[in-house]
């Protein structure tokens, strides 16, 4: 197999300003203890295909509701290559937890954002069994599967991101 990625914790600064916005109540020992405790993603056998992202803190999700997670992980990627992030597949199955926007998409030029290439996954329990989804820290709720991609014989972008989620949306035409 081609190795063309490899997954690092964001700064610690940056994961403390993802988690204000996540919870404005911890203090910076509670965040500390949490981005310490984070783990890189990692295939669970030779056979996988995914990485597994695992939470950085415990967290529940009621039938309907839904919650934006800091991973803390960046992926450094080579040109020619996405993440592609999808729910654990036991999950989804079970709980119908899936990601808001379906699939996450992390091109090899996030690596580079403001944001450090921090990925967010933002999660919703779409259950229509009234069941709540209940993660530990610690646990496998996602999972990233690195592919090629091609590009038209006419594409001609030499543009540079620079923003996070949202911002080659941003661009002028």
């Amino acid at each position: 197999m081609k190795r063309i990625a490899e997954f690092e914790k964001v700064s610690f600064g940056e994961f403390r300003k993802a988690m204000q916005g996540y919870d404005e109540t911890l203090g910076e020992d509670a965040v500390r203890r949490i981005y310490d405790g984070i783990t890189l993603p990692v295939r669970a056998t030779a056979g996988s295909a995914g990485y597994d992202f695992r939470a950085p803190f415990g967290f529940e999700v009621r039938p309907g509701k839904e919650i934006r997670i800091p991973s803390g992980i960046r992926a450094k990627i080579d040109n020619g290559y996405v993440l592609m992030v999808f729910p654990r597949s036991s999950l989804g199955f079970k709980y119908r937890f899936q990601l808001d926007n379906t699939v996450g998409i992390i091109d090899s030029d996030y690596y580079h954002a403001d944001n450090e290439g921090h990925i967010f996954l933002k999660m919703i329990n779409d259950s229509r069994e009234d069941k709540t989804v209940c993660v530990k820290a610690g646990a496998g709720f996602a999972q990233g599967i690195f592919l090629p991609f091609g590009i038209t014989a006419d594409d001609d972008v030499s543009d540079a991101r620079t923003g996070g989620f949202g911002s080659t949306d941003k661009k002028e035409v």
